[in-house]
């Protein structure tokens, strides 16, 4: 294998991951794509110019579609923790009574380091932005009903998660799951609106049409949204909730999903009966949320919270956590930490409390993914312990988790349910 070859693959990995309408609009790309091989160092530098364009272009592109009011932005917490859980631990054991749970009996001042998160979201995504988000998508779509007061009280006018959520809500609250269920709603006395993602055709999205023809996918989504609307024809306040795990799913589809996606929003847009539109506008335009006494606690991910607790492993991710939060405390009961240090400090807990790293954990997820997150996240303790002055546990010197499943097709992605 000589270096040409690896530079020809390397340049092709990048030019592979292009946006497909970036490699059909941008003559610079094309000619690169044209040439195929034999690449030189010219190529590469045109290449690299061409993806810090689009990257330093990202977030104006988002700021001027969402003035513009094409699209609406939200935001979750800053450093994406599962927020019920950093409130109460044992609302997990909601959904599932029986899950095992870690030896820390609740997350030492959860509430305040979940209004630290939030708060610190809202505040980079204005910086970036210029506005002030109005909706929230929790970490993970994870809710409960302390948490969604919690997000009420910090402004949000609308939050999200999955269906399996408020099915098992419905079912807790004696509520008939034989009606329509695709509207707002208002979780006790939070001044906030609740939607709930509709897992069916989010799932078709994001894991059956990749493997259809655009065009006949298209028409099967439309054709269940036409039953949507006839079996919701009697519900003034109906809305049809959408939630990808978008980053994810387009890779699986031919061109990027180029072709479904065109297709989609063509036969969206011409729809006498479909309307495209956003949260907030659908607060806006006085969509009446239904009442729900409360809410069963859980996520997107089958309506429970059992990917990031409950499993031997995660649990003891949260021990050590647990540890951990027990020592910044310390350090700030004796007046170790002021000024820069705590807040960099501040920062680093929140690297930590972070769902990503209780995510992978577990026997189901792959060996080689586990191995990493497994290092990195002792690594990320072992940091926050050094800034705070104390001596990080020896337990942060060996490896903790394996692993050893398979993914499902190739990625992260989870279906909202499981799949049976």
């Amino acid at each position: 294998m000589n270096s040409q070859y690896l530079v020809d693959l390397l340049m092709w990995y990048h030019l592979a991951w292009l946006g497909e309408t970036v490699r059909r609009n941008d003559s610079r790309v094309r000619d690169l794509m044209d040439k195929g091989s034999g690449f030189l160092q010219h190529d590469r530098h045109v290449l690299l110019e061409i993806i810090s364009e689009l990257l330093d272009g990202v977030l104006g592109r988002y700021r001027a579609l969402a003035q513009s009011g094409r699209i609406e932005l939200s935001v979750s917490p800053y450093a994406h923790p599962i927020v019920p859980l950093l409130i109460d631990l044992d609302s997990a054991r909601e959904a599932i009574p029986d899950a095992p749970m870690p030896h820390l009996s609740g997350y030492p001042d959860g509430e305040e380091r979940a209004r630290w998160h939030i708060r610190e979201g809202i505040r980079v995504f204005e910086q970036h932005f210029g506005m002030k988000p109005r909706g929230c998508w929790p970490s993970e779509g994870g809710v409960s009903t302390p948490a969604v007061k919690l997000f009420a009280e910090e402004g949000f006018s609308w939050v999200a998660s999955g269906e399996g959520v408020l099915r098992n809500s419905m079912r807790h609250c004696g509520i008939e799951n034989g009606g329509c269920i695709h509207r707002p709603y208002r979780v006790d006395d939070a001044d906030t609106h609740c939607f709930f993602r509709d897992d069916g055709l989010s799932d078709l999205i994001g894991f059956t049409y990749a493997n259809w023809h655009g065009d006949d996918a298209v028409n099967n989504l439309i054709h269940h949204l036409e039953n949507i609307a006839d079996a919701c024809a009697d519900e003034p306040d109906r809305v049809v909730s959408i939630i990808l795990d978008g980053e994810n799913a387009w890779e699986y589809y031919p061109e990027n999903g180029y072709y479904f996606l065109t297709a989609l929003y063509r036969r969206l847009a011409q729809h006498p009966a479909i309307e495209l539109t956003t949260f907030s506008d659908c607060v806006d335009a006085g969509l009446k949320p239904a009442p729900l006494k409360e809410l069963v606690a859980g996520s997107w991910v089958y309506g429970t919270f059992s990917t990031w607790i409950g499993d031997e492993d995660k649990n003891r991710a949260w021990d050590m956590l647990g540890d951990a939060k027990h020592a910044f405390d310390a350090a700030v009961a004796a007046g170790r930490l002021s000024g820069a240090q705590l807040h960099d400090a501040q920062r680093q807990l929140g690297v930590c409390e972070g769902s990503d790293w209780f995510w992978w954990f577990g026997d189901y997820n792959p060996s080689d993914s586990v191995r990493d997150f497994d290092r990195l996240y002792r690594l990320q303790l072992a940091r926050l312990y050094q800034m705070i002055g104390a001596e990080p546990p020896e337990l942060l010197t060996h490896v903790i988790f394996h692993g050893g499943g398979a993914p499902q097709v190739g990625g992260v992605m989870r279906r909202g349910k499981e799949a049976h």
